[in-house]
């Protein structure tokens, strides 16, 4: 019954995806070439990822989109700025039908949407020519 039980748990457990980069690098990286404040926290401890002159801002993996507007709009409503979202592409493949779906939202309700890929954060090396 216990192996069962285990079988059962590895099949129907949902898949953890390896990332490339923590949400934490893409949000550091993007917030300071863009000169926002990382990590501000709101009087009930909830913490925006990226705050603006402009902007309060989301930053989550694609697959997490729809998690994305109701934060985004959230800190929007606590901050008076307008509601943004960085969606974290990191597979062309896998990833575009989320940014897809998640501008037919922000479309409709004025959300600002950007998108960062690993590609964007890995340093570039010059040999001087």
């Amino acid at each position: 019954m216990r192996l069962l039980l285990l079988l059962l748990s590895l099949i129907y457990a949902p898949s953890a995806v390896a990332h490339i980069y923590l949400e934490k690098e893409y949000q550091n990286y993007w917030c300071r070439i863009n000169g926002g404040q990382t990590e501000v926290r709101l009087q009930d401890t909830t913490r925006i990822d990226c705050l603006t002159g402009k902007y309060a801002i989301e930053f989550d993996f694609a697959s997490k989109w729809a998690e994305a507007i109701g934060q985004s709009l959230y800190y929007a409503s606590c901050t008076g700025k307008k509601a943004g979202i960085v969606l974290i592409i990191e597979d062309d493949k896998r990833d575009l039908k989320y940014l897809h779906r998640l501008k037919n939202v922000t479309d409709k309700y004025n959300i600002q949407v950007w998108t960062i890929t690993p590609e964007d954060i890995q340093p570039v090396y010059n040999c001087g020519n």
